[in-house]
């Protein structure tokens, strides 16, 4: 397994992670989610296996104090193998925040490994 930056040709594997997790808003719009992934301000990183994308973390960052993660997913297979701290502890540097903030409804107690505070959040859709 490695772990690197995203590219261009990384996006098709990225994009099957995301269908697989039944997570239309990135396939919807390859176009989209590519600017998405390259977007100033973001790093995204992915997870190889050989050139088979297994992995990928986006985070958005102010490049000073604050990032958050936008998304992250393992491929199922590959789950439970350290792949997911690798690509965060791999992308967390490359935002150039002092920390990374994230809100998860399935995975707390893997998030919940890392040194952490936990708060209440919300997420706000506008009309």
């Amino acid at each position: 397994m490695n772990v690197t930056q995203y590219s261009q040709g990384h996006l098709s594997g990225i994009l099957a992670i995301c269908e697989a997790e039944d997570w239309p808003s990135l396939p919807a719009d390859p176009v989209r989610a590519h600017a998405v992934f390259t977007a100033p301000g973001v790093t995204t990183v992915v997870a190889l296996d050989g050139e088979q994308v297994i992995g990928f973390a986006y985070l958005q960052s102010d490049g000073y104090i604050q990032a958050h993660l936008s998304q992250m997913a393992v491929h199922r297979a590959y789950r439970r193998k350290g792949i997911g701290r690798a690509l965060l502890e791999f992308a967390a540097p490359l935002t150039g925040a002092l920390r990374v903030d994230l809100v998860t409804d399935t995975a707390e107690d893997f998030y919940s490994s890392f040194e952490h505070r936990t708060f209440s959040g919300f997420r706000i859709y506008p009309s």
